[in-house]
């Protein structure tokens, strides 16, 4: 085996790919990278996922000279296992709906929605981990009786890295991931493997939770062979992870689906459901709010008036605050936060003054952004500090979307550059398993982008107004 250097890797598994990092260890510095491309759907066989690993290793130019590797991935993924270690079934992604149902019969089970904040920190959805379960336990009994353990995405990379069943190696995770399964609570540190069995009527065996540094043993695959393990994480807490977010710090992620996290020492229980209950990467808590209008809003309304990014951006720009009265709720795929799952899209305030491209195009990016600032002041509720707001995902390459954030979020914006967050959040944990230490090591963060402006209620208050216009009547 050649003599390892300080040098790390990151994986990101993500729904679409897989992206491998390689950074120096000490500093942070990127070497290389590489990627591969995952099946579409919402139920994958995971040897799919490390097919990718290995292409995008490959890609990356290979990982001999790494020290040490973690797992970045997709959250909620129910990966079943049976008494040899083998996968029972395609895992179902958190993106698959068809638990929709088991996630409603499971909340009135329970007591309804606060019962299940108040006892795991979250209100079920369909993503999470336990209504797949549900799901599976009531459609699939043959293959629920066959399941001895259930694990999520990157448990099950990890576990295959370090050798899995042929090795005598099961899973492990770690506290990230595992309280985005709907059967662990971050405030206690502790499975709840009674709601488990409600789910699934059996309680299989679960990953042991590693500890934010604690090794998960040394890989013992040729692709990184003798590399020590990271625990690994979930995808939102690895970005985190990779921006240096730090209490106080809100990361706001424009992608498909728009997500506002903050990393903090206050655990929340949130009954009305906009606010999930995570754990982060680090020992702290995470608490998320996703909405699902995000970076689709700025395409299709450059779609609609025929542009590109850019002429959508200098349009934007070019017309007054609050785009003369022309608001856009852009609930255009329904919303999650608030629950409008039927709502639409709605334009208001339409005059001869404002039918022109420009305030068209100012509405659009300020309602995605106020429909963010709703997520916002959702972890304010919650008693969450907030300090200021990173600004990451596809939507903040927009010039529109990052000059217009600070005054309609209310703070000030840092954009950091451009990167594979994930990616960099595993290489950090790798860094810091390998290096030791009570906090991650703080590699240097290149430069990024701080913008400030004065907050701008108006757009806000008369956007709330049309948001509750749009509300469904009882």
């Amino acid at each position: 085996m050649a003599q390892r250097t300080a040098t790390v890797a990151g994986i990101d598994s993500s729904t679409q790919s897989c992206k491998v990092v390689v950074r120096d260890a000490a500093t942070g510095r990127l070497l290389r990278s590489g990627r591969a491309a995952h099946p579409p759907g919402t139920e994958v066989d995971p040897e799919h996922w490390w097919r990718a690993l290995t292409a995008a290793v490959a890609d990356a130019g290979g990982l001999d000279d790494v020290a040490a590797v973690s797992v970045g991935a997709q959250q909620h993924g129910s990966v079943l296992l049976d008494d040899a270690g083998a996968v029972v079934r395609p895992a179902l992604l958190w993106n698959d709906g068809r638990s929709a149902r088991a996630a409603e019969e499971l909340t009135a089970e329970l007591g309804g929605p606060q019962a299940w904040a108040e006892q795991v920190g979250s209100v079920l959805v369909a993503s999470f981990t336990v209504t797949k379960l549900r799901w599976i336990a009531e459609h699939e009994p043959d293959a629920a009786a066959r399941t001895r353990t259930v694990c999520l995405p990157h448990d099950w990379l990890t576990a295959r890295l370090a050798g899995g069943p042929a090795a005598g190696v099961g899973p492990v995770t770690d506290r990230g991931d595992a309280s985005g399964t709907g059967y662990y609570s971050a405030a206690t540190g502790e499975y709840r493997t009674d709601l488990l069995e409600r789910a699934f009527g059996a309680r299989p065996e679960l990953p042991r939770v590693l500890g934010p540094r604690e090794t998960a043993g040394e890989s013992a695959v040729d692709l990184t062979r003798g590399a020590l393990l990271g625990p690994g994480t979930g995808d939102n807490m690895a970005a985190a992870l990779g921006v240096g977010a730090r209490t106080g710090d809100v990361v706001v992620s424009i992608g498909t689906s728009g997500v506002v996290s903050a990393v903090s020492d206050v655990a929340t229980r949130d009954s009305s459901g906009a606010v999930a209950g995570f754990a982060d990467a680090t020992g702290r808590h995470l608490p998320l709010v996703c909405t699902l209008n995000a970076a689709r809003v700025l395409d299709s309304a450059a779609r609609l008036l025929g542009v590109d990014h850019a002429e959508l951006s200098r349009l934007a720009l070019s017309a007054p605050a609050g785009a003369g009265g022309l608001i856009l709720v852009p609930y255009l795929e329904g919303e999650r936060t608030p629950v409008r799952p039927d709502a639409t899209g709605a334009l208001h305030g339409l005059t001869l003054e404002t039918s022109t491209p420009a305030h068209l195009a100012r509405a659009a990016v300020e309602g995605l952004l106020c429909g963010l600032a709703d997520g916002l002041d959702a972890l304010v509720a919650q008693g969450v500090p907030v300090r200021r707001v990173l600004l990451v995902g596809g939507g903040a390459r927009s010039e529109a979307v990052r000059r217009l954030a600070p005054a309609v979020l209310g703070r000030p914006v840092v954009v950091p550059p451009p990167g594979e967050y994930v990616a960099d959040g595993a290489a950090r944990q790798a860094a810091w398993v390998l290096q030791g230490g009570e906090q991650p090591p703080q590699w240097a963060v290149e430069a990024e982008q701080t913008l400030e402006a004065d907050p701008d209620p108006a757009v806000r208050e008369r956007y709330a107004q049309v948001r509750d216009l749009t509300a469904p009547r009882p």
